[in-house]
Order: C-alpha cells, then sequence, then structure tokens
C-alpha cells in the first residue's frame, strides 16, 4: 500500500542515511502521498524502525506504513549495504516527520569482535 510511496523517497533516504552517521537527521515528507496511498488519518501515523546487522531488530508487522518502509530500504542495494555495517534507528511522528539517527555503539561492538578474532 505504501511501498510506491518510499520508493518515490529512496534517493532522498539514501543521502539523509549517509548524513545520519555524522549527526541526527529530520526531514518532513509530504503528508497527502501518505494519505492518497492509505486510509486518512487525522492522528498521522506514528513508528519507530531498529535497523541493525542488514535487518530489522524489532517487530512491525501491524504497521503496515512502517513494514513497507523497511522493505523498501532492505531492497535497496546501497542502503543494505549501510545497514549491515552500521546500526539506524528510523521513526516517524504525526506531522510526517521523518528521523534518522546512527547508533555508533553498534559499530565499535563489530570493531571489538574483529580485534578478538585476530
Amino acid at each position: 500500500m505504501f511501498t510506491n510511496v518510499w520508493v518515490k523517497y529512496l534517493p532522498v533516504l539514501r543521502i539523509v542515511l549517509k548524513r545520519s552517521l555524522a549527526a541526527e537527521q529530520q526531514f518532513t515528507l509530504n503528508a497527502p502521498d501518505f494519505e492518497r496511498a492509505g486510509h486518512k488519518r487525522k492522528s498521522g501515523y506514528k513508528f519507530l524502525i531498529k535497523l541493525r546487522d542488514g535487518r530489522l531488530s524489532n517487530v512491525i508487522v501491524d504497521m503496515p506504513i512502517a513494514s513497507s518502509l523497511a522493505t523498501a530500504l532492505l531492497e535497496d542495494a546501497a542502503i543494505k549495504e549501510m545497514v549491515a555495517a552500521n546500526e539506524f534507528h528510523i521513526s516517524m511522528n504525526a506531522k510526517y516527520q521523518l528521523t534518522i539517527k546512527h547508533i555508533p555503539h553498534h559499530q565499535e561492538q563489530l570493531q571489538a569482535a574483529d580485534v578478538e578474532e585476530a
């Protein structure tokens, strides 16, 4: 239902994910895109997606808008590569603002594991 909307945003999401490696990023989505794609909700849509090790680390099955975003992100080769090496938390609030946070602790754990193996 929302997949086509998220595919439209993929080029921007690639850039914002890269920028989030340095600092938390936030941008406002076009609300009518989502209202046309699904049921219009006065309260908007809210969700949190946690991406780690190239996959989801939380359950979002009951939120079609979130699950379609996760699917679109993980099907994009460039984004999947970034997610495989980093941890990101992506949230959306009722005002259609998407916030992307890079969780740096995850990368430090990977480096420590590499040192232990050597």
